[in-house]
């Protein structure tokens, strides 16, 4: 096997003979040089690096990446790939990105809804990505109940990991398996157990970060304000997650899980009516969300909207149909329409699995999501019309493969303080709205339609969400809501992901990273950036 210094002269070799721009060879000949200088362990080059002319770099470059709209010929790549095997490399990659000139990007899942984490948006910007997916260890502590997850691993490892050493214990983050634990986290995170136990974030009780002079940082030796500015602050922001200490919660031995169809025909805009008036409100031992899309109907072949209510319980089947049958009867649920389970298992179905996969597929880390898509987000503080709801749903005719999901809030989440975290959608939420346009081919022309009728969807549910700021997710990131152009348009997306938070968020950024080391088009601003 060849040496750490041989493969790194014969890398180096190939990036002098075939990077085109000498101001790309000089940053990836700085950055090789510094980091084997600084690496350890030395870093084995053949296999944690990758430039561009090299073989491996594409499939590197998306093999966690879910939006191919992302990866288009047209969207500036990064100068290398970088994938770290040990705490020392990634304080390595900072330090060395400093004295080279050289911004990073760092990506633990892929799921940045606009490729934030691995791509620029602007040519002129010069980065190297920070894939953490070598660094995926999960480390439980059921005496303790708390659990070490680096930065690299799936929320689905963490849930196995978790399962393997108690079947009582769990932890609320998202439903999505392939989830990358360090980014996912940072926005604040939510999934099956939101409404009983709260967001991610509301159960961190330590992580461990890089911070932008290439030092390790703890929750004492950080403070309590970066500390509460990591957890929903926005990813990339402050430092480099290394790893998350998570609080475990208690988990039935049984849950039940339901999902149940109801097309336009059989009422769906009246279900979805009333569906409003009880979400928040209902047994904080359920989650019930409801997936709007369209599909052929099995009656006439013509395209119809199905609801589709899916929902985990905390406990059994028969206490969970007495509390649907006295607070949503409309759904017409029956004992039949319901399975019961352990909650692992419900983890597995929830991402998308057939019944009875076993849970070791969580352990593959593979998604169940791979599209060119475009998506935005509401917060409902007041039900939708019954007559604004008909017309919505019937909106999903006009697009190819669109979705709506409506996530219930309510249950703790109505009693822990909007200034908790910087996580500000809280007391008064009735659900938290996505809208999804997805599409298969790389044409402008098809990316401009679908473009165009999502934002006719977001312009439609103005009326119907609150303003001044309308309200988004972070981890559902929407450049349309502005960037680090100018103050104006940094504070347009801020306000809208984190309300009156956003500005402690921007004096925390400023003293903690002066210099705006850790930065991208919607990361937090420093006071004197523009």
């Amino acid at each position: 096997m060849a040496s750490s210094s041989s493969a790194y002269l014969l890398l180096s070799l190939a990036i002098l003979a075939f990077a085109p721009l000498s101001t790309s060879q000089s940053i990836q000949d700085r950055f090789f040089k510094c980091v084997n200088s600084r690496s350890v362990p030395p870093a084995t080059f053949s296999t944690v690096f990758s430039a561009p002319q090299n073989s491996s770099f594409i499939p590197l470059l998306e093999s966690t990446a879910q939006n191919l709209r992302c990866l288009l010929p047209s969207v500036p790549k990064p100068q290398l790939i970088f994938r770290p095997r040990a705490e020392s490399h990634v304080q390595a990659a900072v330090v060395c990105a400093r004295e080279a000139g050289i911004s990073l990007r760092v990506r633990s899942g892929g799921h940045d809804y606009e490729g934030l984490s691995y791509i620029s948006v602007a040519a002129e910007d010069k980065f190297v990505l920070l894939d953490m997916s070598n660094m995926r260890s999960v480390s439980v502590d059921i005496q303790n109940r708390t659990a070490w997850a680096q930065s690299g691993a799936t929320i689905g490892e963490v849930y196995y990991w978790i399962s393997r050493a108690s079947p009582v214990y769990g932890f609320p983050a998202g439903l999505y398996s392939s989830l990358g634990v360090g980014g996912h986290i940072t926005g604040g995170a939510y999934g099956g157990m939101l409404r009983k136990y709260g967001l991610s974030v509301d159960n961190v009780v330590d992580a461990r970060i890089v911070d932008a002079n290439g030092q390790i940082l703890d929750r004492d030796a950080m403070g309590e304000e970066v500390f509460w500015a990591m957890r929903g602050g926005a990813g990339g922001s402050f430092g480099v997650i290394l790893s998350w200490k998570l609080k475990l919660v208690s988990v039935p031995r049984t849950v039940t899980v339901f999902t149940v169809p109801r097309t336009l025909e059989q009422g769906a805009a009246r279900i979805l009516y009333r569906w409003q008036q009880i979400a928040d409100k209902i047994d904080e031992n359920l989650f019930m969300r409801v997936i709007a899309q369209p599909i052929n109907s099995t009656n006439s072949g013509e395209r119809t909207v199905v609801t589709l209510y899916a929902a985990m319980f905390l406990g059994r089947a028969n206490r969970l149909l007495n509390i649907i049958n006295r607070n949503f009867p409309e759904l017409g649920l029956t004992r039949a329409d319901t399975m019961e389970m352990s909650w692992i298992d419900s983890v597995v179905y929830h991402a998308g699995f057939p019944v009875n996969t076993p849970p070791e597929t969580l352990l593959l880390g593979n998604s169940t999501f791979r599209n060119h898509f475009k998506a935005k987000s509401d917060f409902l503080r007041n039900p939708i019309p019954q007559t604004a709801i008909t017309k919505l749903l019937n909106m999903l005719l006009q697009d190819d493969e669109p979705v709506m999901i409506f996530n219930a809030f309510g249950g703790i989440m109505s009693r822990i303080s909007d200034t908790a975290t910087p996580f500000p959608h809280r007391k008064g939420v009735i659900c938290m709205i996505q809208y999804v346009s997805n599409w298969q081919d790389d044409s402008p022309v098809s990316a401009t339609r679908h473009m165009n009728w999502i934002r006719g969807v977001y312009d439609f549910m103005a009326p119907y969400v609150p303003s001044s700021p309308r309200t988004a997710y972070v981890n559902y990131k929407d450049l349309d809501l502005g960037s680090n152009r100018n103050w104006n348009s940094s504070a347009s997306f801020g306000f809208s992901y984190f309300k009156h938070n956003f500005m402690r968020l921007v004096r925390i950024k400023t003293k903690f990273d002066p210099q705006n080391f850790f930065r991208y088009e919607q990361s937090i601003p420093t006071l004197h950036q523009f």
